[in-house]
């Protein structure tokens, strides 16, 4: 609806009101209807309430609803509707906008309304008003809560809410302007107010047993009523003659005459007797101008006193966020009959409303049926009424429900809320500032009230004082209270009313714990402690080392009979052994290599019904392959399969390591735990008080005295109080050395009105005599004066500079100081480390830097201290895994100068990675090459070989095949550990012998060597590899190339054994092409009759030269065979006689699924580790060598690859 439309609505509507002629309003048929189509426009206006704006432009409420009360009030729908309408037309302008607005579109809006409620505010000053309202609700207050009814409650409600929003409306400074005792709109308001005997029935809604709903808001209707009072005023108003005020105003007005004629005088003094013409030029020596000369004065000397260079200069425009809080208005001292009647209402309300009232509403406020803040009534009442009732005849049987333990954890517990939440709230923080204000003034009237029931002629009041009191001073959180707030004093935050409430309350606090302590011998207090305990991080737990194989084989031996006792039905199977995860990402035909797992930690854990149903289970869901044996398997091949199982040296995941957390501290920090420790000590008075001394309770008391001419005498007393036993009983006058405090001195000493604060003046008189006597012995005492001080510095100041040893006062540091050699030592170790990129700098000092013992922290916060970094945030900590791999254009032309100068050498990687000076993996190293365009494959970049021809072996004689290259005997002493490049170059030397087509019976020889050096398992299953690819080509009609995997310890020993993979070579096998490939593959130029007569070359056959065939019931291939052979698996040990192994029936198997080739893959991972290949067994030396390298380390080199892969892997993704 756009605003002519309902600008237009809106004149119908309150044109069909009706109209008012002279005192009489005549209303129209549709004034019902007129009033709920207002309602009704109310609740959809937008965001500017324009409705409201053109309402209150039209003066609805004053020339229409209003009369309408008065003059209708028997008609009870319109009543109730007007009551509505006029509830929502004086809503508070903060609840309609929610804050005040900042722009100023928005603000012009919020002031515009808040001048119609002014308006509205001043209409509502009339008894005639009141009057109907008061007997509206007398009526409805009459009736029982059986005969009431719901419309009944709601209108009770709503004539407290128009009550309530008439009191919060603001009073128009520009309108009242009157003097002190001058009636203002508010006061004509609440005297309206109690004429009609509102105030009365207010009372017994705050009293009766069967009104406890309204409590909330009879006290919010009369803290609005004493909005502009004092309890001081209204409780002296009745106890002297009417002349009492006068008195008070006569005396301030006679010390402000005072005050200007001191000041007369003072000028007096200073004009000289006869007048001159020439008022003469002085030349002030000492005192420089803008250039080298001195200052040119052109005023009478009486004037020279008051020269500043900041004479005829603009002041400074201070920034709004330093601007100090702008303090509460000023009260205004309303008519004295308006304050008679509410001295009276505050009399009968102590009587006999209080202490009811105040229980109901803390309950309220605890159980939290009220609303949000309403808690600020409730610390209102508190501080108000009772103040009343300590200045007007004390009588604590009175305000007996707000004095007590409960009533000050009540008030210390929301005063602690409201300044934590100042603190992080900062957006809000002079709401909570003013909150936390009104909790202060509560606090500090409860010390009041408990130090006047001392002086209570009663005995059992004075004890009860005590009984307080000794629990107030029990607690530390009561004593630390004081400490906080002055501590965390915000002058932009807080007003100067908070800081002299806060000065008043901790002198009255230090004041009744003092004496307490002098009326007790000893006084015993809690305290608590937030104890730090270091907690170590959580290390990750290291994988547990494999059994052996003699505890493998032990451990068999007790499994035997109770796999005997399942086979044979003895012992029961589980039922819900399920092989594979369904919820599981990963497929279920690639969970086959986990279930291997499952079934060997079951055998492992002497869980052998589970294991025996995971592997018939498995055996069910993954029928190919045989692997976990054949559908009519019996029970000795069952045994036999878990024996094999159980032995296999299984790949296993690593455990996934825990993400490190961002490191704030050192590296090595380890975490701390806090504990809270509450123990009990004996109170000392002088202790306590040391807490006070420090430079945040001394620059808020300047502060604070700073407006000593404004300050009350009581205020000014405490804040002198509290800085004499700072000076003078802690013996800390230096404390008070400062150039701030001296300069209000020297202001306060040239006041001509200083005699009225004779109190300030002895204390300045005092500290500037302390200070001269200890400048002349100690003459850095001028230049101290600049800075704020603490204990030690005051001990320093006065006993000598050195006089504190280490691990005294708070100079004390764990950090050692740096000494001056050590500072030029860390800005020469800066200077150097600065410009190398890719590195830490902080680690490069640390490494580098003499004196041990400093940690990564104490040398950023140097560096920051001697201005060579901003901040700490220069020195980023280098996260784990994080680390950055883009290359720079200074990078990148260095790496193409390096290879520019190494690409001719044998070792071209190698010579790169040592002289680079970015730290970079050879990964990315290589990738780099690559992408600039200087390589064109990763075999460019492997290391060359010297190698020279040798004789044919005795293998290669026998059975023709060419000879291979061998390696230069040199070549395996020179860089015999760099395993990774031994691959490479074997993985070159496998790329051209790709397309290598075997000769028939070539291998025979050397394979029948290898059978007598113990390697029979291995070429078994090297034989069924061939066989089962040879089946699967024949079958499939289509060829691809087919990986080894080997599975077992003996298998994967043997693949690293270089006679090994010469035959694999002999037999036209090739090795791994790149780093994408980790295993041995069959090649797919192989056709299946290839493979056949591969695989018969290099069975074993017997002294008839036919290969053995023994009937031996078929196994899980590609393990060992069941007797342990003598020698070592891929060890060189030699025979005299070849020692007879069963070879078994071969059975085909089918090719394993991708997630098994997967697992399987990890084991082989950059595996090759020969630098070359030798058809001739090696010398018995080397063999020895060998074995000893086996026997230093008990773990396969084949695991210890594998494990290193996977973190190679987990560290790439």
């Amino acid at each position: 609806m756009d605003w002519y439309m309902m600008n237009c609505e809106l004149l119908a509507t309150c044109s069909a009101l009706g109209y008012l002629e002279g005192d009489v309003y005549h209303r129209e048929p549709d004034c019902l209807e007129s009033v709920k189509d207002l309602i009704r426009y109310l609740r959809h206006e937008d965001e500017s309430r324009d409705v409201r704006q053109q309402l209150g432009a039209a003066q609805i409420l004053q020339n229409d609803l209003l009369p309408i009360l008065v003059q209708y009030p028997q008609e009870k729908v319109l009543f109730d509707a007007v009551v509505r309408l006029m509830v929502n037309l004086t809503q508070p302008a903060l609840l309609c906008f929610g804050k005040v607005p900042a722009d100023a579109t928005s603000r012009h809006h919020f002031l515009q309304v808040l001048s119609y409620l002014q308006a509205y505010k001043e209409a509502f000053a009339s008894e005639k008003v009141f009057v109907v309202l008061s007997e509206k609700l007398y009526n409805l207050l009459q009736l029982d809560w059986e005969q009431r009814q719901e419309e009944d409650t709601l209108l009770i409600e709503r004539i407290l809410l128009l009550v309530r929003n008439v009191l919060h409306v603001p009073p128009d400074p520009t309108e009242e302007q009157g003097v002190d005792g001058d009636a203002s709109v508010h006061d004509r308001v609440l005297w309206a107010l109690h004429i009609s005997g509102m105030d009365d029935l207010l009372k017994f809604l705050a009293s009766a047993q069967v009104e406890q709903q309204w409590a909330l808001h009879v006290l919010e209707i009369i803290s609005l009523m004493f909005r502009d009072q004092s309890p001081e005023e209204l409780a002296a108003l009745g106890q002297g003659t009417a002349g009492a005020e006068h008195r008070e105003d006569t005396q301030e007005l006679e010390t402000l005459r005072q005050r200007e004629l001191a000041e007369k005088r003072t000028r007096a003094r200073q004009r000289p007797s006869r007048h001159s013409r020439f008022g003469g030029s002085y030349v002030l020596q000492g005192i420089k101008s803008i250039g080298d000369r001195d200052v040119v004065f052109h005023k009478g000397l009486h004037n020279l006193k008051s020269y500043t260079h900041d004479l005829g200069k603009e002041p400074r425009r201070l920034p709004r966020r330093r601007q100090a809080a702008p303090e509460a208005e000023p009260s205004h001292r309303s008519a004295r009959n308006v304050r008679l009647f509410l001295r009276h209402f505050c009399q009968d309300f102590l009587e006999n409303c209080y202490n009811r009232l105040m229980l109901l509403v803390k309950d309220q406020l605890v159980r939290e049926k009220a609303q949000q803040h309403d808690e600020t009534y409730y610390l209102w009442a508190t501080a108000f009424f009772m103040a009343f009732n300590r200045l007007h005849g004390f009588r604590p049987e009175l305000v007996s429900e707000t004095v007590g333990v409960r009533a000050f954890h009540f008030i210390e517990q929301n005063l602690t809320t409201y300044y934590e939440m100042a603190l992080m709230d900062k957006k809000e923080a002079t709401t909570w500032a003013r909150r936390m204000h009104l909790a202060l003034k509560a606090y500090q009237e409860l010390l009041r009230t408990v130090q006047e029931m001392d002086r209570s002629p009663e005995q059992a009041v004075r004890d009860s004082s005590q009984v307080i009191k000794s629990n107030i001073f029990y607690l530390m959180e009561y004593r630390e209270l004081f400490l906080t707030l002055f501590r965390k004093f915000d002058e932009t935050k807080q007003p100067r009313s908070f800081l002299r409430d806060l000065v008043e309350t901790a002198h009255l606090f230090l004041r009744m714990l003092e004496r307490f302590c002098r009326s007790r011998a000893n006084l015993v207090v809690q305290s608590k402690r937030v104890r730090r305990k270091k907690k170590k991080k959580p290390q990750v737990p290291e994988a547990p080392a494999p059994p052996s194989a003699a505890e493998l084989e032990q451990l068999w031996e007790g499994l035997a009979p109770q796999v005997q006792a399942c086979l044979e039905g003895e012992v029961p199977l589980p039922e819900d052994m399920v092989p594979f995860d369904a919820a599981s990402e990963t497929p279920v035909e690639e969970q086959r290599a986990e279930a291997l797992l499952r079934i060997q930690e079951c055998l492992r854990d002497s869980r052998v019904p589970q294991a025996l149903r995971l592997l018939r289970s498995a055996r069910e869901v993954w029928p190919e392959g045989d692997v976990f044996g054949s559908a009519d398997v019996g029970p000795p091949e069952e045994t036999q399969l878990l024996r094999e199982i159980l032995v296999a040296p299984l790949p296993r995941r690593a455990p996934a390591e825990p993400e490190e957390p961002e490191e704030e501290e050192e590296e090595d920090e380890e975490e701390e735990e806090q504990t809270l420790q509450v123990s009990e000590k004996e109170f000392n008075f002088l202790d306590y008080l040391k807490r006070f001394a420090c430079a945040p309770v001394v620059r808020a008391l300047v502060l604070l005295l700073r407006g000593y001419a404004r300050n009350s005498a009581r205020t000014n007393h405490c804040a002198a109080r509290l800085l004499h036993r700072l000076a003078r009983d802690l013996h800390m006058e230096p404390l008070l050395f400062q150039l701030s405090l001296f300069a209000l001195f020297h202001r306060l000493l040239s006041d001509p009105a200083a005699a009225a604060h004779q109190e300030l003046v002895t204390l300045a008189k005092f500290i500037l005599g302390k200070f001269f006597a200890l400048a002349a012995t100690n003459k850095k005492a001028f230049v101290e004066l600049l800075f704020w001080k603490s204990p030690a510095i005051v001990c320093e100041m006065t006993k000598g500079y050195s006089s504190l040893q280490e691990g005294e006062g708070t100079t004390r540091s764990r950090v050692p100081p740096w000494t001056p050699q050590e500072e030029q030592e860390l800005r020469e170790l800066y200077w150097k480390y600065k410009e190398v990129e890719g590195g830490d700098i902080i680690a490069a000092i640390l490494a580098h830097l003499p004196t041990p013992g400093r940690t990564r922290r104490q040398v950023v916060k140097q560096l920051v201290r001697m201005g060579l970094a901003s901040s700490a945030k220069d020195f980023p900590r280098e996260r784990k895994g994080t680390r950055i791999v883009l290359w720079t254009q200074e990078q990148e032309e260095e790496l193409t100068r390096l290879f520019e100068e190494f690409q001719g050498s044998d070792d071209v990687l190698g010579n790169i990675m040592k002289h680079l000076t970015a730290r970079r993996s050879r990964a990315r190293v290589v990738e780099k090459l690559l992408g600039l365009g200087l390589v064109a494959e990763r075999k460019e970049l492997y290391k060359k070989r010297r190698r020279k021809s040798h004789g044919p072996g005795p293998g290669q004689a026998a059975t023709g095949v060419p000879a291979m290259p061998a390696q230069d005997s040199s070549g395996e002493d020179e860089d015999s550990e760099e395993e990774e490049e031994e691959d490479e170059d074997e993985a070159e030397e496998g790329r051209m012998e790709e397309h290598w087509v075997p000769q028939e019976g070539a291998g025979q020889d050397l394979a029948q060597h290898l059978h007598r050096e113990g390697l029979a398992g291995p070429l078994r299953w090297l034989e069924n590899c061939l066989r089962r690819a040879a089946g699967d080509r024949e079958e499939d009609g289509v060829s691809h190339p087919a990986p080894l995997v080997p599975l077992t310890e003996e298998n994967e020993d043997a693949m690293e054994d270089r006679r090994f993979r010469t035959l694999l070579r002999q037999l036209g096998l090739r090795p791994p092409a790149s780093e994408q490939e980790s295993f041995w593959r069959i090649p797919a130029a192989l056709t299946p009759q290839q493979l056949r007569r591969a695989a018969a070359s290099i069975a074993h056959r017997g002294p008839s030269g036919s290969p053995q065939d023994l009937s031996e019931p078929p196994r899980w291939p590609q393990d060992p065979a069941p007797e342990p052979l003598p020698a070592g698996l891929g060890s060189d040990s030699e025979s005299e006689e070849p020692v007879p192994v069963p070879v078994p029936v071969p059975s085909p198997v089918q090719p394993r699924t991708k997630r098994r080739r997967e697992l399987a893959s990890e084991d082989e991972d950059e595996d090759g580790g020969s630098s070359g290949t030798e058809l001739a067994p090696p010398a018995p030396r080397e063999e020895e060598e060998e074995e000893e390298e086996e026997e230093e380390d008990p773990q396969p080199r084949g695991r210890r690859k594998r494990i290193r892969c996977l973190e190679e892997e987990e560290e790439e993704d």
